[in-house]
Formats: structure tokens, C-alpha cells, sequence
């Protein structure tokens, strides 16, 4: 071996040597997060959502939103989410027009961690099947998520996935053996009670005499959250609904709203 060889092998030496482990953990993440495995790629994504505050990991989960693979992108989507990353919000936006309904609903989701209103998009389609306003769906997406195969795509432990409540579990494991679209239009039903729109709150008391029991029970759970005393028109005929679940949700959403309803009692009176 040359002098010069021989220097330069000691120089390379050193130099893996110096290598911090920060610096080798960071090769870890960044070989598998481009690695020719679709498995190891959202491994190494989903291990980024350990990280915050740090724009390294945030570019590398936001390059992964671009991933051929449908289950990266939705890992990519949720680690966005977990980290609190308001920056990636505008690619979030564009993730929420992905051909595909999970990666959509991860986006959305991520965007609704946020606080990004544009969430609500995405849900409100959903629960009504009507594009609400804006171009944060387009036509394409809007067609998908009318379609119940679309939907029920997402096979049954994403369904499960968005049950809004608990108390219920035996009786919706079984309804979503047959039924994928129900618990995802009452998740959408349960996420739009943050959003103050008008127009999503009348698609709510519209969803109040939806066929479907998850959806009714859904929407006045969302109901109940937005505190608004005049959905106690639509809510009160609940209680005589056919359903134990939908019945008990309507009586809770009666109590809770009219403990926020201005009190018609008079001087010294009380209100029940």
C-alpha cells in the first residue's frame, strides 16, 4: 500500500470512527425511509413520529406523502399528525386528493390534529356525500367517497378504527362485518362537531333522521359537543327512536343541551 493510500484509508477511518450516534441513527432512518422495502419504508416513517420539533424528520415524512406505496403515504400522513407539523399542512392539503381513500382520510385526519379547517371538508363529503365548499376535494375524490365500495375499501379494521364511542362494541363488531360505510360516516359525523359552519351544522341535524343507527347515535354525540340549544328541535324525537344506542344518546344530548339553553324559570323559580 502507497503512502498516499494508506493515509487517505486513515483519514476514512477516522472519520467512521468520529461518527456520533445521532449521525448513524439519522443513516438508519433516512437508508430505510428510501430503501427499495415498501414494509421497512413506513417502519422508518412511523419511527419518525417519535421525533418533534425537528425539521429533518418532517421533510423525510413529508417526501414520503409522494411514496408509490398507498401504505406509506397513509403513514406518512399520521406521523405528520403525531408530530404537530402545522408546516406540512399545505402538502397535507394536496395529500387530501390522493386517488386513494385511506391515504385521504389519513390526510384528513392529520389536518384535523392541526387545527387545520380544511379537515372538514373531507368529512362533511363524507356524511353528506356533497362536495361543502371550496377545492380541497376535487370531483374525483368527491365521487369516491359517494361510493360505498370506495368506502368499504377500507375493510373492516380501518372501519373499526373510527368507531366515535365505546360502549357499543360487541353490536358494531358485527354490523361492520357487513356494513364498512356506516362507522366511517359516523366518525365524519362525530369530527365535524369542531367545525362552526352553518352549513355543517344543519348537515348534522339533517343527519338525525340518517337510516342508519351509527350515524344517528354519531351525529348527536356531535350535536351534543357544539352546545347549540336549537338542535334540540331535531334531537328530541330521538328519544322514542327504535335504537337502545341512538335512544340513550338522544337522552344524554337533551340533558347536556338544555343545561346550556338561557333558563325560562322566573324570579326565585328553578329550571328542571
Amino acid at each position: 500500500m502507497t503512502t498516499l493510500r494508506f493515509l487517505t484509508f486513515l483519514v476514512c477511518a477516522a472519520c467512521i470512527h468520529a461518527q456520533t450516534p445521532v449521525d448513524k441513527a439519522w443513516g438508519i432512518l433516512s437508508a430505510a425511509a428510501q430503501g427499495k422495502s415498501d414494509e421497512d419504508r413506513a417502519k422508518a416513517i412511523q419511527a419518525l413520529g417519535l421525533i418533534t420539533g425537528n425539521d429533518r424528520a418532517r421533510k423525510l415524512a413529508e417526501t414520503a406523502l409522494s411514496d408509490e406505496e398507498e401504505e406509506v403515504r397513509v403513514t406518512a400522513a399520521n406521523v405528520l399528525g403525531i408530530m404537530g407539523a402545522k408546516e406540512s399542512a399545505p402538502k397535507l392539503r394536496a395529500a387530501v386528493k390522493d386517488k386513494e381513500t385511506s391515504v385521504v382520510f389519513a390526510a384528513a385526519n392529520a389536518l384535523l390534529v392541526l387545527g387545520d379547517p380544511a379537515a372538514y371538508e373531507v368529512y362533511y363529503a363524507v356524511l353528506t356525500g356533497q362536495k361543502k365548499s371550496g377545492d380541497a376535494l376535487l370531483e374525483s375524490q368527491l365521487k369516491m367517497l359517494k361510493d360505498p365500495k370506495a368506502l368499504g375499501h377500507m375493510g373492516l379494521e380501518a372501519g373499526m378504527g373510527f368507531i366515535p364511542f365505546g360502549g357499543v362494541s360487541y353490536k358494531v363488531v358485527k354490523m361492520v362485518r357487513t356494513d364498512t360505510v356506516s362507522p366511517v360516516r359516523a366518525s365524519a359525523a362525530a369530527k365535524l362537531s369542531g367545525d362552526p359552519d352553518p352549513k355543517t351544522r344543519q348537515a348534522l341535524k339533517d343527519g338525525t333522521k340518517d337510516e342508519k343507527w351509527l350515524v344517528r347515535a354519531a351525529v348527536l354525540g356531535a350535536l351534543a359537543r357544539q352546545k347549540d340549544p336549537a338542535a334540540l328541535k331535531v334531537i328530541t324525537p330521538l328519544l322514542a327512536d327504535e335504537n337502545e344506542v341512538v335512544r340513550f344518546s338522544a337522552a344524554a344530548a337533551v340533558i347536556q343541551l338544555s343545561s346550556t339553553a338561557p333558563s325560562t324559570a322566573g324570579p326565585g323559580g328553578s329550571r328542571h
